[in-house]
């Protein structure tokens, strides 16, 4: 079944209307017909929704039923991922939306090699990466699409992070330290990782990271 995600308000009783880029998807892509049944999410709940009316505009329709969602998992996985190059930073959202990130901020580093100066160029590459993880999300039948962030340098990212608990960077320095016990020391529900660029973080970003007593951690993807 064909999913799609909406805002709160575009529930309204019994009936749902979908609007924006959906609406021709589901019109000339998927030719979906009245009766059709598709599903669709909001807030972490799902509808069992069936199309009662199809406009040039807009698709409406009838709930049939819903339930809570529960393919999100029980801790908030945050990712601070410093930008890839090339086409690298669109499957890392592909792959962390897929896994479970709940919010992604794009960061950049002391040896971040892509720098965006244009503003516009930036804004384009976020609403792109947007437009992945809403489709990772359709595609992996998550209950939420990630949020991702505007980019954000590291120290914006230090100034977010303060007072927070259970935050990770993989640094090669370190001893193993898996993504498995991140989940199970936090206490307030989140778990907070930041990933280099890729030639690695400076020795000076990572000791911004140590002073806080942030642990740091050599990853390694077996038992993860």
């Amino acid at each position: 079944m064909n999913r799609f995600f909406v805002d709160k308000d575009q529930i309204v009783g019994d009936r749902i209307e979908i609007l924006g880029k959906d609406v021709k998807h589901i019109k000339d892509v998927l030719r979906l017909k009245n009766k059709d049944k598709i599903e669709i999410i909001s807030e972490n709940k799902i509808y069992i929704c069936e199309i009662a009316e199809i406009r040039s505009d807009a698709i409406v329709v009838l709930i049939l039923n819903s339930f809570k969602g529960k393919n999100e998992p029980p801790v908030d996985i945050i990712l601070y991922q410093a930008i890839a190059k090339g086409d690298r930073m669109d499957f890392i959202i592909q792959k962390c939306t897929e896994i479970g990130a709940k919010e992604i901020y794009p960061i950049i580093t002391n040896r971040t090699i892509v720098k965006i100066k244009d503003k516009r160029k930036e804004q384009k590459k976020v609403e792109r990466w947007r437009t992945i993880a809403e489709e990772a999300a359709k595609q992996s039948k998550r209950d939420a699409i990630p949020l991702v962030n505007n980019v954000i340098s590291y120290n914006e990212m230090i100034d977010l992070l303060k007072g927070e608990e259970n935050i990770i960077i993989p640094y090669e320095m370190e001893r193993i330290y898996t993504l498995r016990e991140g989940i199970k020391d936090t206490k307030d529900g989140k778990v907070h990782i930041i990933i280099g660029p890729e030639g690695g973080f400076e020795e000076e970003e990572v000791d911004m990271i140590k002073k806080n007593w942030w642990k740091t951690g050599k990853f390694r993807a077996k038992n993860t």
